[in-house]
C-alpha cells in the first residue's frame, strides 16, 4: 500500500451547485474549515467517475502538473434532508457515505486558449498525460483548466479512462491510439511529445502506478462487472503499464493530429 495516504473530510454544509458540470458537482464546506468542489458517488457516472477522477489527478500530480489537493469526502446520510431543490436532495441522498473532493481554488478562471498562453514543454506534458488516460474532455469547448495566481492547473479527470464503462476489452483499448487527441485544446502547442515520452515512461514504473491505484477504495472497486475489489484494481495497474508500454501509438496519433491542425 501507498506510504502516503489521501486525507478524508467529512461534509458539514452544502454551498453552492456547479451548474456548469454536467454531474452537479458543488461546492462544500467541510469540517478541516476549506472549501472543497464535490464529486458525487450517485452522479450519472458513479464511482467510475471518481475512480478516473482519482487516478488521473495522482499521475497528474505525480508528474508534477498542478492538481487541487484530491481527498476523500463524506456525505452523511441525513445531510440531503433540508435540502430544497429536490434534484440536490435525491443527489445527496445518493451519495452517502464516500466521495471524492478537490480543494476549491477561490478566484480561479477558466483556462482560455486565446488569452493564456503555454509553454511547448507544459503543453505536451499534458497532452502525454490525456493520451495516457483516453482523457475526451480537455477541448477548446471545455478545457478542464483553471488559471489561479498566474499558474495553470488542471482539474476533472472524470471522463477519462472510458475503457471501465465496457471493461471486458480493456487490453486491446490500452494498446490503441488516442484519435479524440485531435480536440485537445493544446495540442497545438505540444511540439516536445517525443522527449515527454521519454522522460514519462521512466518516471510512471510499476510501483508508482501500484502505489497510486492503491489508493482506490475496496467500495467503489466491486460492481456489476466483479465482485472482487484487488480483480479489478489489478485491470486498473495493467491497463496503465500496458498503454505506457505501448506509448508509441498513441505519440504517434497525436502527433499525425497536430500536423493536420498547424
Amino acid at each position: 500500500m501507498n506510504s502516503l495516504q489521501l486525507r478524508t473530510v467529512n461534509v458539514i454544509r452544502y454551498v453552492t451547485p456547479l451548474r456548469e458540470g454536467g454531474s452537479l458537482p458543488a461546492i462544500v464546506e467541510a469540517d478541516d474549515g476549506f472549501l472543497y468542489v464535490l464529486k458525487f458517488r450517485g452522479a450519472g457516472q458513479g464511482v467510475k467517475a471518481l475512480i478516473a477522477e482519482l487516478i488521473g489527478g495522482e499521475l497528474a500530480r505525480t508528474l508534477e502538473l498542478r492538481v487541487p489537493e484530491i481527498v476523500f469526502a463524506n456525505v452523511d446520510p441525513a445531510f440531503g434532508r433540508t435540502e430544497p431543490d429536490e434534484e440536490i436532495q435525491d443527489l445527496l441522498k445518493a451519495s452517502a457515505g464516500l466521495n471524492l473532493a478537490l480543494h476549491y481554488l477561490s478566484g480561479a478562471i477558466n483556462f482560455d486558449p486565446v488569452v493564456n498562453k503555454v509553454d511547448a514543454l507544459t503543453a505536451s506534458k499534458i497532452v502525454w498525460l490525456d493520451c495516457l488516460l483516453m482523457n475526451v474532455d480537455r477541448t477548446v469547448r471545455n478545457t478542464n483548466m483553471l488559471m489561479w495566481h498566474k499558474e495553470l492547473w488542471l482539474i476533472d479527470h472524470g471522463a477519462s479512462l472510458y475503457f471501465h464503462h465496457t471493461w471486458t476489452n480493456w487490453k486491446e483499448q490500452s494498446e490503441k491510439p488516442f484519435v479524440q487527441v485531435k480536440d485537445h485544446v493544446l495540442l497545438r502547442w505540444a511540439n516536445e511529445l517525443e522527449n515527454v515520452d521519454h522522460e514519462f515512461r521512466k518516471l510512471l514504473t510499476k510501483q508508482i502506478i501500484h502505489s497510486i491505484v492503491s489508493f482506490v477504495p475496496d467500495e467503489w472497486l466491486i460492481n456489476e462487472q466483479t465482485s472482487n475489489a484487488e480483480d479489478s484494481r489489478n485491470v486498473y495497474k495493467q491497463f496503465l503499464l500496458n498503454r505506457i508500454a505501448h506509448s508509441g501509438n498513441f505519440i504517434k496519433e497525436a502527433q499525425h493530429a497536430r500536423q493536420a491542425l498547424i
